[in-house]
């Protein structure tokens, strides 16, 4: 289906997903899509991390949701299905190869008219945007070096009690490990240092998936 996490035993991550929501026959296929692509497969998002996005997003009633980072389209599916009426989704992405399958997809779940997907660097569009187009829900999991020039774009333009996730921030363990200095892990740990001394914003990083920061504008 997905890539497993690394933070957890897989009993245990066989134990979560048989209690989260069931994906339905086009998650499922994506999925399964997706993982026929190999290696390039770990930047989907798992199933329980979709279901846990997708909650999140009813709860707040999201309008307007900005992705940054769309891949094959899973989680976009899943924010999108949790917009309110009239919402849209932005997806920022630099890859047609991939955003390709994510463009079939959202035809096959209804959700086509609701996205809208920009094909360049994902900083240029989210400065493009109008500074009191106000953002209701964000997802960033794209390049990790990326993360805070990302961030730093769209808490501005979140609204009060809009929320930011953020994928991949314990990167599999490394951030907590001295000896890495790759520059994601720099980045990462730079990322995450900023985010809990940010004091426009309230955060939680939870050990979901690979790392799932959730993040509230006070």
């Amino acid at each position: 289906m997905s890539p497993r996490s690394s933070l957890i035993s897989p009993a245990l991550f066989d134990y979560v997903a048989a209690h989260a929501p069931e994906p339905d026959d086009v998650l499922r296929d994506l999925a399964a899509d997706t993982a026929a692509m190999g290696r390039v497969a770990s930047m989907a998002i798992s199933p329980d991390q979709g279901a846990f996005m997708g909650l999140l997003a009813r709860l707040v009633g999201v309008r307007f949701a900005v992705e940054v980072g769309t891949f094959t389209g899973y989680s976009s599916i899943c924010i999108a299905r949790a917009l309110g009426p009239g919402g849209r989704l932005l997806c920022c992405d630099v890859s047609e190869e991939y955003t390709d399958i994510a463009r079939k997809y959202w035809d096959r779940a209804g959700v086509a008219d609701r996205i809208e997907l920009r094909i360049a660097p994902a900083l240029e569009t989210l400065s493009a945007l109008p500074a009191d187009e106000a953002i209701d829900f964000a997802f960033i999991d794209a390049d990790k070096t990326g993360y805070l020039g990302y961030w730093e774009q769209i808490v501005p333009r979140l609204r009060s009690g809009g929320l930011i996730l953020v994928d991949n921030t314990l990167w599999s363990g490394q951030v907590v490990d001295p000896a890495d200095t790759s520059d994601d892990t720099v980045a990462l740990r730079a990322f995450n240092d900023r985010v809990s001394a940010d004091d426009r914003m309230e955060s939680v990083l939870l050990p979901l998936a690979d790392g799932l920061t959730v993040a509230r504008k006070l």
